[in-house]
């Protein structure tokens, strides 16, 4: 009997293709909307993206506190009321509070889009922050904290930023919990008045765009909301701690978390698509190397993984992972095999191979819909920069050599200026 196999199917070389910039146009004020067309559903995405994150807080909590209460009432809407109405029209909101930037993201119908922008008007420029409302969230956060103080990733992630940072700078500022009971009304409505306005919004809609939407969003966005209000901006300098060696004492703990990295390049940079290449090698995906190594080979951890973060004054590597106490230095010490490896010995081209293909594959998802889009323009935007990044990432991505990639690895990720954090 003659087994007829079928063909093996064809192999065809992963194209992410090219994304356009967004059309940009002015409000009456001068605040930028980006506007995605795309979509074939009637839905759209806003993004009402301030400068208000954790970089322009004096206080530690305020930018995210000052977000997370923005939906806790506004002049002429209570939060009830606010929830129930965008309820009402099959609306949802995430509210986003990060390192450098906070704001208001919105998904809807399109066709409710002038209630939506009254409702979001509200939200982000006339808020009462109550006094009620606010001692029930810092209570609330409090045990948030407390609950998370008990995790030891959560411990050495925090002793992490600290320790590439330091303690004065928002970016690496330790949270206490006397922190929680500084926060008041008017705290907050300052820095609402200072980083809340139209000089420090960006709007990014993506989606089936209603008609009207540019009329609409100067109706309630476009007018200028004078703030008297002045908080001196933060000067604070990148300080990292002289030592890089921390263990923080967890008893009782079952597991050590480990967190290895140091502060590095942003988008900004040249070198950064070469480097988030490197990085998914040694621990961005499931088949990198740290996994092979640690986890399959060595079995030391369920996980481990390596990540490359881009912020606006800085930008960090780090190399993440959970381990039995026992298991800790030996972990640490195949973390450090590996760097030197990929710092002495070029990159084999099955690999590469691989990893090509997994980057170019993983860039498809994120152009893969109109929201999708907007996320990944924002996240080029915040650095001045538009979508030909994704154009330069991608040609690296096809043409890193193996030299490049060792020289990288020996630039970036020095083991003498990496900062060890252990807790447990």
């Amino acid at each position: 009997m003659n087994i007829i196999f079928p063909p093996k199917p064809q192999v065809v070389p992963v194209n992410p293709g090219k994304i356009r910039n967004p059309a940009r146009v002015l409000l009456n004020n001068g605040t930028p909307v980006y506007m995605i067309e795309a979509g074939t559903e009637d839905i759209m995405r806003i993004d009402f993206t301030f400068d208000a994150g954790e970089a322009q807080e004096y206080l530690p909590l305020l930018a995210s506190t000052t977000n997370m209460m923005l939906t806790e009432g506004s002049r002429n809407y209570s939060s009830q009321e606010l929830n129930k109405i965008l309820d009402f029209h099959g609306a949802f909101y995430n509210l986003y509070a990060e390192k450098d930037r906070a704001g208001l993201i919105i998904f809807f119908i399109t066709r409710h889009i002038e209630k939506i922008l009254e409702l979001a008007g509200e939200i982000v420029f006339r808020p009462l922050f109550p006094g009620t409302e606010l001692k029930a969230l810092m209570k609330k956060r409090l045990r948030w904290y407390l609950v998370n103080r008990e995790k030891v990733n959560n411990l050495a992630m925090e002793h992490f930023f600290k320790s590439i940072f330091g303690n004065h700078h928002p970016y690496g500022r330790q949270i206490v919990p006397e922190d929680f009971e500084n926060m008041n009304p008017p705290l907050l409505k300052d820095f609402h008045a200072a980083n809340y306005t139209p000089e420090k919004l960006a709007i990014i809609i993506s989606g089936k765009i209603h008609g009207r939407t540019l009329d609409l969003l100067n109706g309630h966005f476009g007018e200028n909301f004078a703030s008297d209000v002045y908080i001196e901006e933060s000067h604070n300098l990148l300080k990292a701690s002289e030592n890089r060696r921390t263990h923080i004492k967890k008893p009782g703990a079952v597991q050590t978390a480990v967190r290895i990295g140091c502060p590095a390049i942003n988008k900004c940079h040249p070198d950064y698509p070469g480097l988030k290449i490197l990085n998914v090698i040694l621990g961005g995906y499931f088949n990198s190397r740290l996994m092979k190594n640690i986890r399959e080979d060595k079995g030391l951890t369920y996980g481990i993984h390596s990540m490359v973060s881009s912020l606006i004054l800085s930008g960090f590597n780090i190399i993440s992972t959970e381990v039995s106490k026992k298991s800790t230095q030996k972990a640490i010490d195949e973390i450090y095999s590996e760097i030197r490896r990929l710092q002495s010995e070029p990159v084999e081209k099955e690999e590469l191979t691989i990893v090509r293909n997994y980057m170019l594959g993983e860039m498809v998802r994120m152009f893969d819909g109109p929201f999708a889009l907007a996320e990944s323009f924002r996240s080029a935007w915040e650095f001045g920069l538009d979508t030909s990044y994704y154009d330069t990432l991608i040609k690296k991505i096809r043409t890193i050599t193996p030299d490049e990639i060792t020289a990288l690895a020996g630039t970036y990720y020095n083991i003498e200026k990496l900062h060890e954090i252990t807790a447990g």
